[in-house]
């Protein structure tokens, strides 16, 4: 089975990188810290897809980001020929980008497709172990012995991180992340695939970071991960994420409840 991973992402730039961590929405970085942190993130994720070695590489960034900037950021990572490709996104919505970034590659599973099944995930879950991306193809092939199967990493918000699906599986982003119901994208995914009768495997979550709270959770995660890499050597840290936030040089408190 061919694999391919996009990773959907804007290009990392002060004013629209990260902006809800950013003071001015209420956060508590400038925009060039939220850009630099959101870079770093990046970087370390790309470098966690090259290293598990089972997918070809694409990058789908957003339409008014600097392709020319992205490509040199990218460079500095990934040996030339490792990512396939780095394409503008189309997608007039979240919904229809994600849509756009998979046809681009399953291309409605026809035989002139780029790959067999595609994982979409973003460049702000600095975490991520290429053993998950491993196991995340693994259960795919299992499951596909039914024809289809589709792949999911719930985040911290009822919604999701991480999905891939095999060509074959009949399953459309319409309306998961923007619907008139209130249903949540998580309970979305759900929803279609009870309806399909698509196979599903649960992976592991991996963290992503939109909030101050995710910012904190990540800050402790980070301390956490480089305690146990002492033992387990093949972990993969993120030397990138972690040494910008050693400049920035934020911690998190847990405050005792008044009273």
């Amino acid at each position: 089975m061919r694999n391919a991973v996009v990773i959907f992402t804007k290009v990392p730039c002060a004013g629209t990188a990260k902006t809800r961590l950013t003071t001015e929405r209420g956060g508590i970085l400038s925009q060039e810290e939220a850009k630099e942190f959101y870079q770093a993130c990046l970087l370390d994720v790309l470098e966690s897809c090259l290293k598990a070695d089972c997918c070809d590489l694409y990058i789908c960034y957003d339409a008014a980001g600097d392709g020319a900037y992205l490509k040199q950021l990218v460079e500095t990572v990934a040996p030339a020929g490792r990512v396939r490709e780095l394409f503008r996104d189309q997608g007039e919505s979240f919904d229809k980008g994600m849509q756009y970034a998979v046809d681009c590659i399953l291309k409605n599973g026809s035989p002139e497709r780029l790959a067999d099944a595609v994982v979409i995930l973003g460049g702000d879950m600095p975490t991520l172990q290429p053993q998950t991306l491993r196991t995340a193809f693994q259960r795919l092939e299992q499951l596909a012995r039914q024809d289809s199967a589709l792949v999911i990493s719930a985040d911290q918000e009822c919604g999701f991180n991480i999905i891939g699906y095999t060509h074959g599986t009949p399953f459309r982003f319409d309306e998961v992340f923007y619907n008139r119901l209130g249903v949540t994208a998580l309970d979305m995914i759900a929803i279609r695939a009870v309806e399909q009768e698509i196979p599903v495997a649960l992976l592991e979550t991996v963290p992503d970071v939109d909030l101050v709270p995710d910012f904190a959770h990540l800050l402790t995660l980070l301390k956490t991960m480089q305690l146990a890499h002492r033992h387990d050597s093949s972990m993969q840290l993120p030397h990138r994420t972690i040494n910008v936030l050693a400049e920035l040089g934020y911690e998190a408190a847990a405050f005792p409840a008044a009273g």
